[in-house]
C-alpha cells in the first residue's frame, strides 16, 4: 500500500512509540501527585516542554502549553485571544480557525475574512485592510492544508503589527512545524501545532505562547498547563510528541529538500493532459494539490484506494462537513468544474521513489480510463 494522505495524519514513529511506551506502563503515575513519582513524572513533561520549545523557539521569548490536538489549539487562540473589538483571518483557514471564527460572528462579534490568491495564499494587501484599531486577533495559517501554499508568517505577522502593534497574531501552523525550517519571531504571539502530522499518536497538539501575553484558559478545572489548559496531562502523548518534534528537526533541511526532489518528481510524471495543477510551484513540498477535471475526486480516491494508493481530496478534518465542494479551492478562484476533481498528494519524510512512480502510474491510469468511458 503506497500511502500519499500525510497531510491528513502520519505513520507513528516506531522508534518514537518505543521510547515513549514507559510512560504507558511503567511511568503511568499522575504528573500533578504530591508523591516523589509523580513529580518525577511532572520533570519529564517539563523536559518535553523546554525541547519542543528549543526546535522553533531558541530564543527563550515562548511558553508552550500542551493540549489534544492542533484544532483544540487553534480554538484556544481564537476564543482566547478575540475578546474585543473585530477578528482579523482568511479564507483559506483549517476548520478550526475557520468554523471558530465563525461562531464569534453568531455571537455577535465583527469577523473580517481576508481574500485568497489563486494558490491558496492570503492576500496580504486585502489581509491588512481589514484591520483596523480595535482589532483584537489576526489568525493567518501558515502552509494551507488544501494546497500547500506557505505565507510567510513572519512577514505578515510585522505588516500586522505594523499596522496595530496591539493586534495579537495566531498562525495555524500544523502543516509547517517539523517540515519547513523557520524561527518563531517576536512579532508572532500564537503558534498551533499538532504531534500526529509528524510521526507523533494522535491526542496532543500545542500553542507556543509569547512570554508575558495573557490569555484567558479555554478549559477549566485542576489548572494543569499554569492555570491555561486543565486536564490531567496525557503523558505518554505528550513524552512521544518530544522525541518526534527532536527527530524531525534533527534532519529537518534533509528531509526537506528529498521532500521537495520527490514532489518535483511527482508532478513531472503526472499526465498534465489529465491533470491541472493547483499547487503553487513554491508550496510547501509535503502537498502537491491537482485536479482531474470532469471527474469527482472522491471517485478517483475511492479506486485508487482499490489498486493500493491512499490519497485525500482535501481536508480530511471537512470531510464530515459533507460540503461537494471545498470553500478553500473556491476561495482560490477555481470553477466548481475543476474543483469537483482536487486530489491532495501529501508527502512524509518516509516517502520514496518507488511511491512516487507507481503513485503517477496508478493515477494516470485510472483517469484515463474513466475519461475514455466518459468522452
Amino acid at each position: 500500500m503506497i500511502y500519499l494522505d500525510n497531510a491528513a495524519t502520519t505513520k507513528p514513529d516506531v522508534e518514537c512509540l518505543q521510547r515513549a511506551e514507559k510512560y504507558l506502563s511503567e511511568n503511568y503515575y499522575n504528573p500533578s501527585a504530591l508523591y516523589a513519582e509523580g513529580y518525577n513524572i511532572q520533570l519529564g513533561l517539563r523536559e518535553a516542554k523546554k525541547n519542543i520549545l528549543a526546535t522553533v523557539a531558541a530564543c527563550g521569548n515562548f511558553d508552550l502549553i500542551f493540549t489534544s490536538c492542533g484544532s483544540e489549539a487553534d480554538n484556544q487562540a481564537v476564543f482566547c485571544g478575540g475578546k474585543r473589538g473585530n477578528i482579523v483571518t482568511t479564507l483559506g483557514e483549517h476548520s478550526a480557525v475557520f468554523n471558530a471564527a465563525n461562531e464569534l460572528k453568531q455571537r455577535g462579534m465583527d469577523v473580517r475574512f481576508a481574500a485568497l490568491n489563486s494558490d491558496g495564499s492570503v492576500n496580504i494587501d486585502n489581509l491588512l485592510s481589514l484591520i483596523d484599531e480595535k482589532t483584537s486577533i489576526v489568525s493567518v495559517i501558515h502552509v494551507n492544508n488544501e494546497t500547500g501554499a506557505v505565507n510567510d508568517v513572519a512577514v505578515i505577522a510585522q505588516k500586522v503589527k505594523d499596522r496595530n502593534p496591539r493586534a495579537l497574531f495566531h498562525s495555524d501552523g500544523v502543516q509547517a512545524y517539523g517540515k519547513i525550517p523557520f524561527a518563531l519571531t517576536k512579532n508572532i504571539d500564537l503558534y498551533s501545532v499538532s504531534a500526529h502530522k509528524i510521526g507523533g499518536v494522535k491526542g496532543v497538539g500545542g500553542l507556543f505562547k509569547r512570554k508575558n501575553l495573557v490569555i484567558k484558559p479555554y478549559i477549566y478545572g485542576g489548572g494543569q498547563e499554569s492555570g491555561l489548559r486543565s486536564g490531567t496531562e496525557n503523558v505518554f502523548g505528550i513524552k512521544n510528541f518530544e522525541f518526534a518534534a527532536l527527530k524531525k528537526y534533527s534532519n529537518i533541511s534533509d528531509s526537506y529538500n528529498k521532500t521537495r526532489t520527490l514532489n518535483d518528481l511527482l508532478w513531472e510524471k503526472l499526465d498534465k493532459e489529465l491533470f491541472t495543477r493547483i499547487s503553487p510551484y513554491d508550496n510547501s513540498p509535503y502537498i502537491l494539490t491537482v485536479a482531474a477535471e470532469g471527474l469527482r475526486g472522491e471517485t478517483v480516491l475511492h479506486e485508487a484506494d482499490d489498486n493500493g494508493l491512499i490519497i485525500g481530496t482535501g481536508s480530511a478534518c471537512s470531510s464530515n462537513e459533507k460540503k461537494r465542494y471545498s470553500r478553500v479551492i473556491l476561495a482560490c478562484g477555481i470553477s466548481e468544474t475543476i474543483a469537483d476533481g482536487v486530489l491532495r498528494l501529501s508527502l512524509s519524510s518516509e516517502t520514496t521513489r518507488e511511491d512516487v512512480w507507481q503513485a503517477a502510474e496508478i493515477l494516470n491510469r485510472i483517469v484515463k480510463n474513466r475519461k475514455e468511458i466518459m468522452f
